[in-house]
């Protein structure tokens, strides 16, 4: 995953400078269907039954993934082709933290449900 700008920007503050930066105290994983950057923008799903899913992450070494499976509900109708993800500190609006374009493209009709099996969305800094 790609740190956004506004993450990059807390790390910054908080490692060389005296200023206090507040981290996230909750995470929202974010599907798209037009890919976000490091400053935002992309198109993220909207409507038929789709919502944000919050997340937990476990932290070893230089990784964090999600803790548990992330599942979205089953859509009420398409949500087009999902080909990126975004973790964001809100449900709704807020921050968006990284981002990362998808493995595999899917596209989701009526009755899909999108997962992510524990484990399975990777975030890592070297």
């Amino acid at each position: 995953m790609s740190f956004s700008n506004h993450l990059e920007t807390l790390v910054l503050q908080w490692a060389f400078t005296t200023g206090s930066a507040t981290r996230p105290t909750q995470w929202h994983v974010a599907l798209y269907t037009a890919a976000p950057s490091d400053t935002g923008g992309g198109t993220e799903v909207s409507g038929n039954g789709y919502a944000r899913v919050a997340a937990t992450f476990t932290v070893s070494g230089n990784l964090a993934t999600n803790a548990s499976s992330l599942e979205w509900a089953a859509a009420t109708g398409s949500w087009g082709t999902v080909t990126h993800a975004a973790v964001f500190d809100a449900a709704t609006g807020g921050n968006m933290i990284a981002h990362k374009p998808l493995p595999e493209s899917k596209t989701i009709g009526v009755g899909d449900v999108f997962r992510f099996p524990a484990g399975q969305l990777k975030i890592t800094l070297d």
